[in-house]
């Protein structure tokens, strides 16, 4: 009488093997249950054969991805001021992660009312980039006033530039031109991440301007009487705003795991005028 390997079978000689049984023991157990030898083999071997070519393939683990640069200020040494070109900036808090820097001394009182100055007569209602289209759009989350430099576009805003790049080691052009915000009491804007959702149907156009956004720069303009920091809610913390102090952030990836969800407070009493500069990967146009 033929001898053949049922389904019932196959079934257990893989069951056997996923329970971790030698071939040796599998083998045995067949032949004691009646099994030819020459028989019992073929059926482990085609059986097992066609259960290895089932399972999902395997792939070798990638190597590890070179660390992304990214704006960073010259930070050897642990030091309390930073050489950012034309002064020394100061070192007032200095977090990892999320990478958080707060600068003082970054913008003068000159320097600060000739930004409110030129800005004040073309503000607008804020808009927010828009990732659903790629282009721009009102936020009830957003209910400042605001206006772009171009780069470059004023003596003052030149130089300001300049300054930011010596101080965070990123090429000028790679930066998008210099927002000036206006906050009214009870104007804010709430938590939200500056980089552009990859998963947005907008997002490639956004990007062919010059890729990602990956810091982050707001410079403090003046002192509001009451309310108007800047929040960081993974982290539980909020920086105030002093005028001509700033806070940079960095974010490597377009993720929530970089921890550089902000916002800013509502302002309570006063107004708080504010300027930003965005940092992008590439050259921005």
């Amino acid at each position: 009488m033929s001898q053949v390997a049922t389904p019932e079978l196959q079934q257990w000689i893989v069951e056997q093997a996923r329970a971790g049984c030698k071939p040796e023991a599998v083998l045995s157990a067949m032949i004691q249950a009646g099994w030819r030898e020459d028989v019992a083999i073929a059926a482990m071997e085609a059986t097992l054969g066609e259960h290895l070519a089932a399972l999902p393939r395997t792939t070798a683990p990638e190597a590890p991805a070179e660390p992304k640069r990214l704006p960073e200020p010259q930070m050897t040494g642990h030091p309390r001021q930073v050489d950012a070109g034309d002064r020394l900036v100061d070192i007032v808090i200095n977090m990892q992660s999320p990478r958080v820097v707060v600068f003082g001394n970054l913008l003068s009182d000159e320097e600060c009312d000739a930004l409110i100055a030129d800005a004040e007569p073309r503000l607008k209602r804020s808009l927010t980039v828009e990732t659903q289209t790629g282009g721009e759009a009102l936020n009830e989350a957003r209910t400042s006033d605001g206006m772009f430099f171009r780069r470059g576009e004023t003596p003052v805003v030149e130089r300001i530039e300049a300054r930011i790049a010596k101080l965070l080691n990123w090429p000028l052009e790679n930066g998008e031109g210099l927002q000036v915000l206006h906050y009214r009491p009870g104007a804010e804007y709430k938590p939200h991440y500056d980089y552009f959702n990859p998963t947005e149907p907008g997002t490639a156009k956004i990007l062919q301007r010059g890729g990602q956004r990956v810091g982050t720069l707001v410079m403090y303009l003046n002192d509001p009487e009451q309310g108007g920091g800047t929040t960081f809610p993974d982290v539980g913390l909020e920086v105030a705003p002093k005028r001509g102090n700033a806070v940079f952030f960095a974010y490597d990836r377009p993720h929530p795991s970089t921890k550089s969800l902000h916002g800013g407070a509502p302002v309570i009493a006063g107004e708080k005028w504010v300027a930003t500069k965005w940092l992008r990967e590439q050259e921005f146009k």
